[in-house]
């Protein structure tokens, strides 16, 4: 049982950052986006303080690419609004700016502090989560609300220093992930954090503090508690970053991997004959590869790949009781998704290519039969990847990959060819008079 304690109001620490210069550290202004440093300049030619913070700072000193770059300022996000015709306002929990360049988006915050610092209003649950996080203060309150040491420094655009308060710098240094403050009441503020340091321990190649480690264990049940919504969002970011199968082997070993997908982790704890687990490990691997070399990953196929297992019991009981395998599977997919929704929410779009997909496995074996329908599906090419998937994984159907690799060699343009002859059905949608209005304009 977890014991909570009221957190305690003690007054603002006063440690004195460590300030690197320019001169002592490897962060250059051509390794920040262009659109990062207009909207630094521009709040810092407002009057406002403005800094380079998070992940951007962390991996230009690990000799990375930054994906995004967030900000942090003193200007509050209405005074953010007023100076970019281009901001949208969002969240509850934490009011944030989005700032929009084109296809760039420039996150910008401003400096928060503990509760006690004010009283504008900070949300606790019952069970301790931290649900409503606006209460405003300066650089030496929001460097202690932020989770790790190494996405705690400020990278000050006024005078291009660093400014560290928590030893991130030799953190990075080191090699290690460690957190701020006391790890267990972190981890009760916001579960998502222990999700966090697996994905960056795994990400970065950084061993995990032996002190936020060892709480995991204790508090992973608090996941539970986590809205399905964000539990989704996180595991995106957990298998789509590229370093999935560290990330996966880190979450089992944790018992963090229950939380995500419970189905399969029951599963993997009682497969036989080291099924499904192969088939994870090599789609895991197939998946890094494919992000590590530019190429991207849809989470329908993700999904499919990880319900797999849980999908394929279900229908083999379904096929023992006389149901054919085609009727089997689709009423499997439907139980296996439906349970998993309650753990991640995912979106219609994704589980629905996740059922085409199983789906599709079935009419793969039958070869010779409406081979050029099952070319034309639109999911045809995702589930050929997840048969040869499985045959990769060791489940054998050499005989059903090489057929239609030669299917699509020899007729590579059969489906689009009988598209347009009008052999695929057209959709019964009835289109709307603007379509309509449209197609007689343009004709």
């Amino acid at each position: 049982m977890i014991i909570l304690k009221e957190p305690k109001k003690v007054a603002k620490l006063k440690i004195k950052p460590t300030i690197i210069t320019r001169d002592q550290h490897t962060i250059s202004r051509a390794a920040i986006s262009e659109n990062a440093l207009k909207v630094l300049y521009r709040l810092k030619n407002a009057g406002y303080k403005a800094y380079l913070v998070g992940g951007g700072v962390r991996d230009i000193l690990l000799g990375r690419k930054p994906k995004d770059f967030d900000v942090v300022s003193d200007a509050k996000p209405e005074q953010i609004r007023e100076l970019f015709r281009n901001c949208r306002l969002i969240g509850r929990r934490f009011r944030l700016a989005h700032v929009r360049f084109g296809n760039e988006l420039i996150e910008v915050s401003t400096f928060r502090a503990a509760h006690h610092v004010s009283d504008q209003g900070e949300g606790r649950t019952e069970d301790g989560r931290i649900i409503r996080d606006n209460v405003y203060g300066d650089i030496d309150d929001d460097v202690w609300r932020r989770d790790f040491t190494i996405n705690a420094l400020f990278y000050n655009i006024k005078d291009f220093t660093i400014v560290d308060y928590v030893g991130g710098v030799k953190d990075l240094e080191a090699g290690q992930l460690r957190l701020i403050g006391e790890p267990a009441q972190r981890y009760i503020e916001d579960p998502v954090r222990m999700l966090r340091a697996i994905r960056f321990s795994s990400k970065l190649g950084l061993r995990i503090h032996p002190e936020a480690e060892y709480p995991i264990s204790d508090y992973a049940m608090l996941l539970k508690n986590i809205p399905a919504a964000r539990l989704f969002e996180e595991m995106l970011k957990l298998f789509m970053g590229g370093s999935a199968l560290k990330t996966f082997n880190s979450l089992r070993h944790y018992n963090l991997f229950q939380y995500l997908f419970p189905q399969t982790d029951r599963l993997l704890d009682t497969q036989k004959q080291d099924y499904p687990h192969a088939f994870i490990v090599q789609a895991l691997k197939n998946t890094d590869q494919r992000i590590n070399e530019g190429d991207s990953v849809v989470p329908g196929f993700l999904l499919a790949t990880l319900l797999w297992g849980p999908m394929r019991v279900i229908a083999g009981e379904h096929i023992a009781n006389g149901l054919s395998e085609i009727e089997a599977v689709q009423l499997a997919g439907d139980t296996v998704i439906s349970r998993q929704i309650l753990s991640t929410a995912m979106p219609r779009r994704f589980t629905h290519m996740a059922r085409d997909i199983w789906t599709l496995q079935v009419r793969l074996k039958k070869t010779k039969r409406r081979a050029t329908r099952v070319l034309m599906h639109p999911k045809f090419r995702a589930a050929y990847d997840f048969l040869l998937l499985r045959a990769q994984a060791g489940e054998g159907l050499t005989e059903f990959v090489d057929y239609w690799t030669k299917e699509q060699l020899e007729e590579p343009l059969a489906g689009k060819q009988k598209i347009k002859s009008g052999y695929h059905k057209p959709s019964s949608r009835r289109r709307s008079r603007k379509n309509i209005n449209k197609n007689s304009t343009d004709s």
